[in-house]
């Protein structure tokens, strides 16, 4: 499987995947840069698949499936009033076949509640890609608009359980500025420390995504609610404790 990124709006990203002549798109808060592409590449847009109702992830549903009639619209089947053009509506676990590849979907509430992921597996098992929206960007996660700490929380183990070599795929370029805070908030972390002298050395602008699970795990406080460092500078209890006092000071 390819991935193509598009940059969109402001901030955003629209993913394009590709396996021979057919594609699919992760969040498309527009339409231009999915119709600019395949002009430009041509396949056959088979599927759309939606992590969540915002506008900026779903702004160029309808547009798309105008262009292409029959196109598959997934999503949370709890979200099926909210997401434009939604025709497979899933639930946690549920497999996921498009553009020729297979993966499932994982339901990471949160951010919203009816917010969910797309794990594709790598043949080796020891990675994969995860389009994750708005759960998790570089060194924290996504604003609680829907959710608790507590029901994030268990989406964020969700996410940590996957394997290592995994890629996050999130939705916005919001690495610089996140990574720098993370780094203020545990200043005791020598790879996290490490992670932002190499972004502020990287050209402006350079793109920081697709991320690494692994990194995640290593750098991002909100992966590192048991990290002995982390929680003895918080003075908290490992786990829960430690995730709701990250909420409070982010």
């Amino acid at each position: 499987m390819r991935v193509i990124t598009l940059p969109a709006l402001s901030d955003n990203y629209i993913f394009v995947l590709r396996q021979g002549d057919e594609a699919a798109v992760v969040d498309p808060g527009e339409a231009g840069p999915v119709l600019a592409y395949l002009a430009r590449e041509p396949a056959r847009l088979t599927a759309i698949l939606t992590t969540h109702h915002h506008g900026d992830h779903v702004g160029g549903n309808r547009a798309l499936c105008e262009r292409f009639p029959g196109v598959v619209v997934v999503g949370s089947a709890e979200d099926r009033a909210r997401i434009p053009g939604l025709t497979r509506g899933l639930g946690d676990g549920d497999e996921v076949a498009v553009a020729g590849i297979t993966g499932r979907l994982l339901a990471v509430p949160g951010h919203t509640r009816g917010h969910v992921a797309y794990f594709f597996p790598a043949a080796d098992g020891r990675g994969g890609d995860l389009f994750a929206g708005d759960t998790v960007f570089g060194g924290t996660i996504g604003n609680l608009f829907e959710g608790t700490p507590e029901v994030m929380f268990r989406s964020i183990e969700k996410i940590r359980a996957l394997p290592s070599g995994t890629r996050l795929w999130c939705a916005h370029e919001y690495t610089r500025q996140y990574v720098r805070e993370a780094a203020a908030i545990d200043p005791h972390n020598a790879r996290l420390a490490a992670r932002l002298r190499a972004l502020d050395a990287a050209p402006p602008g350079a793109p920081t995504v697709p991320l690494l699970l692994d990194e995640e795990c290593a750098t991002n406080p909100f992966f590192r609610w048991d990290a002995p460092d982390l929680t003895a500078h918080l003075g908290t209890a490992p786990g829960l404790a430690t995730f709701q006092r990250l909420c409070e000071i982010t």
